[in-house]
């Protein structure tokens, strides 16, 4: 058996001299380690399988990491590991210590920037490239955005900027048809017609070919009329140019994105355009080479792990996303204005069936969250009740709008804080540790906090009738944990668990709960009685609940988020406003950022597991002054 290519491989210059049969056969060996160790990890498959070649041909026309390639999201970066350096830690891929799915500059040299959300690489490059041509560094700077994130608009901001630019600046737009639920929107139609002008590119082709079959004149006169294609085009299409044309850049393409070599040679005409910026529109598709990810795109976007020979993906329980959707179904088929809404992620916040039985109240506004509330601003100004489903890490992106569009104006919008807490693998771009200390900044806002499946709709009842400003329901991935014998979740504001004796009281939210039940119960079988506050609703704090803590006067609240700005800092300065004096300790999230781990890695890390708050607890009756302010 022949030796692997791939396994050969330890920075992007092993490839610049293979052959154009042994880039096809390497690029068939990446495919297979592909969907390997993401069959086994879990991670972005369909997005990586379909820009095999095209990070091949980056990495044999251009030399990172003198020149930078900066991919937008980052999660489809895969290949672009596998060949700068980090092939044998690949099968670490999203593990704990091991390596990030997304770019990430402490790895590698290659990886100029952190990406892990969308719409941001064309604005990091403008950066980048304007950064090397004030140091008069001559390397390029390439930009690779899929279609998907044209939708969000600060893609546009820098396109605006970058088209202007003199710098060595080359946009590579990554067409599949695909983002992680179907494009929407006039960029999406756009797209395709440039892709359907099959007799333009046809003539294009030919005339190329026949050109540089001149001796000695056809390959500069074939320069001449490329520099010209505006021109050109318009008298074949009978229009002037495209968008991308109108802002500045040399548009080039659609080009095969799977076809190694033309790639390769279109990428060589780009770096030879040193005077103005390059957009080159590349058509690939999602899941190229593994049939059930070319089948079933937004499966294979992200997932958990799947067999390989049956391309089945590994199913879990039922989750928080799940009970959202269902019983926001259910209010929307008594209430006609119960509307959805979310950006580009039908499947992922769970709302494909309410997108199939409600389809006038269903709204996917592409990658665009900021546009997605305010969207929601004006549809709660003129009746509607809209619910936005979103990732708490993708919210952080609509901070000023949920300000200064929702909540000054006091609109009935809720929003649905899906993948609240830790969420794993994903790492520090995707943790959802900062919304309750944003949205708890802002005035009138109130926070729901399901700990249980039970408590979802009642919660959801309050958000969306029981009050008219803005309203969120925040919720961890995954399913609920454990629950106390006896204990109905009924979604109330708060609960008590007053033990005889206690003079300590443990005070948490959300899913939390569960390992501090488990916690105190251990405690409390042991005569070490401790009292249990259970917050339903984080913002504001129930009165009564700040009465019942203001009892005790030793207090540790658990959260599973940043400590600054957080909860657990609200309600101490609520006791304290009351005149409370006693010893306030909280466990949270310092001042860092979590990487990425499994989730019960992480809890434990931060000492929010069930053994880590047990060990918090247990300290003060070994040492009562311990507890420190």
């Amino acid at each position: 058996m022949a030796d692997s290519l791939l396994d050969k491989i330890n920075s992007p210059d092993d490839i610049k001299g293979y052959s154009q049969a042994e880039i096809n056969t390497l690029c068939d060996e990446i495919r297979e380690r592909l969907i390997e160790t993401v069959a086994l990890n879990g991670g972005h498959l369909a997005s990586n399988l379909g820009v095999v070649e095209l990070t091949v041909a980056l990495h044999r026309v251009f030399h990172s990491p003198h020149d930078q390639i900066m991919f937008d999201v980052g999660h489809q970066c895969y290949t672009h590991k596998l060949l700068t350096g980090r092939r044998t830690q690949f099968d670490t891929l999203r593990t704990e210590g091991g390596l990030s799915g997304f770019p990430k500059p402490s790895e590698s040299e290659h990886d100029p920037m952190i990406a892990g959300h969308s719409s941001t690489s064309i604005s990091a490059a403008c950066g980048l490239a304007a950064a090397k041509k004030l140091s008069g560094d001559d390397g390029f700077v390439i930009a690779v955005i899929g279609d998907g994130a044209l939708t969000g608009g600060m893609a546009y901001e820098g396109l605006n900027n970058a088209g202007r630019s003199h710098g060595r600046l080359i946009v590579i737009l990554n067409d599949n048809k695909m983002s992680i639920s179907k494009n929407v929107g006039s960029m999406a139609r756009y797209l395709t017609a440039i892709r359907t002008k099959n007799r333009y590119i046809r003539f294009k082709t030919k005339l190329s070919r026949a050109l540089r079959s001149v001796p000695l004149v056809g390959s500069h006169i074939n320069n001449i009329l490329f520099r010209s294609k505006k021109a050109l085009k318009g008298a074949i299409l009978h229009r002037r140019g495209t968008i991308f044309e109108d802002m500045g850049f040399l548009y080039i393409g659609p080009v095969d994105g799977h076809n190694e070599k033309v790639l390769e040679r279109t990428l060589n005409v780009a770096r030879s355009m040193v005077d103005r910026p390059v957009l080159i529109h590349v058509c690939t598709v999602k899941g190229k080479g593994y049939e059930p990810a070319e089948l079933k795109p937004k499966i294979f976007h992200g997932i958990s792990g799947f067999d390989v020979d049956s391309g089945e993906p590994k199913h879990g329980s039922t989750t928080f996303s799940d009970v959202f959707a269902q019983s926001l179904c259910e209010f929307a088929e008594s209430d006609p204005t119960v509307c959805a809404v979310t950006a580009a992620m039908k499947s992922g916040t769970g709302l494909t069936d309410f997108a199939s039985q409600y389809r006038r109240r269903f709204f996917d506004v592409g990658i665009a969250e900021q546009h997605a509330v305010t969207f929601c601003a004006g549809m709660a100004a003129n009746g509607m009740k809209p619910v936005f489903a979103v990732y708490s890490s993708f919210l952080q992106r609509a901070y000023d709008q949920v300000i200064h569009d929702v909540a000054i104006q006091n609109l009935n919008v809720t929003l649905a804080v899906d993948r609240a807490g830790i969420v794993g693998e994903d790492g520090e771009t995707h943790q959802g540790l900062f919304d309750t200390a944003m949205l708890s900044t802002i005035p009138h806002v109130k926070i729901y906090c399901p700990a249980y499946f039970d408590e979802m709709k009642p919660m959801l009842q309050k958000c969306l009738y029981d009050y008219p400003g803005v309203t969120a329901i925040r919720y961890p991935r995954g399913g609920e944990k454990y629950k106390p014998a006896g204990f109905t979740a009924a979604g109330n504001d708060y609960d008590t668990f007053p033990r005889e004796g206690a003079d300590l009281l443990a005070v948490t939210y959300g899913r939390t709960f569960s390992n501090l039940c488990e916690a105190a119960e251990g405690l409390n079988g042991w005569g070490q009685p401790v009292s249990l506050l259970k917050l339903g609703r984080v913002k504001p704090l129930a009165e009564d609940a700040v009465r019942f803590a203001s009892q005790y006067s030793r207090i540790v609240f658990f959260e599973e988020g940043v400590r600054r700005g957080g909860i657990g800092e609200y309600l101490c300065s609520e006791l304290e406003a009351q005149g409370w004096i006693g010893q306030f300790r909280i466990v949270a999230v310092e001042d860092t950022f979590i990487p990425h781990a499994p989730v019960a890695s992480s809890l434990a890390r931060l000492g929010l597991d069930t053994e880590g708050m047990r060990r918090t607890l247990a300290a003060y009756f070994d040492n009562k002054d311990g507890m420190v302010h």
